[in-house]
């Protein structure tokens, strides 16, 4: 069965596209055979591409998001992805409080798949200095790759 990722955060233009970006990297390099998106749990950035400063980071790192679009989780993604990933314990309880009675996908928060760094979130730079971007792009790093290395376990 091949594995299918949502990365989720709280408005879909900062934190979960850049692990998006970040998880693709690391599931090409690892070859591993997944679906990958990002979604947020509000509709305030519905449509609208990631922050420039998100882009800028990404872009920095080798990456291209400035094709990304922000979209809200839905009822369906609970059944279609096989891991939703938050970004925060917010959007994680609030992704248990969104699940419907027949979700199969298994939640986790992505900080949860590096050793010693289990239940903590991945910092929201929205509000931040540029620098923040640089902090959430190495947390979602380290996170895509612990993801990344786990599902590649499962594969083999």
């Amino acid at each position: 069965m091949t594995s299918s990722v949502l990365f989720v955060c709280l408005g879909n233009i900062c934190r979960s596209p850049l692990a998006e970006a970040a998880f693709r990297e690391e599931a090409r390099r690892l070859k591993l055979d997944v679906v990958v998106d990002s979604a947020g749990t509000g509709d305030w950035h519905v449509g609208a591409p990631p922050d420039p400063r998100a882009q800028a980071v990404a872009r920095m790192n080798g990456v291209d998001i400035s094709a990304l679009r922000g979209r809200q989780v839905k009822p369906a993604d609970f059944r279609r992805f096989t891991q939703i990933v938050a970004l925060d314990e917010d959007n994680l309880a609030n992704l248990r409080r969104l699940a419907p009675v027949d979700a199969t996908a298994e939640l986790s928060l992505l900080l949860d798949h590096v050793e010693g760094r289990e239940g903590q979130p991945v910092a929201d730079p929205y509000f931040g200095d540029d620098d923040g971007f640089d902090v959430t792009w190495a947390d979602v790093t380290v996170g895509a790759q612990g993801l990344a290395a786990a599902l590649r376990r499962l594969r083999d």
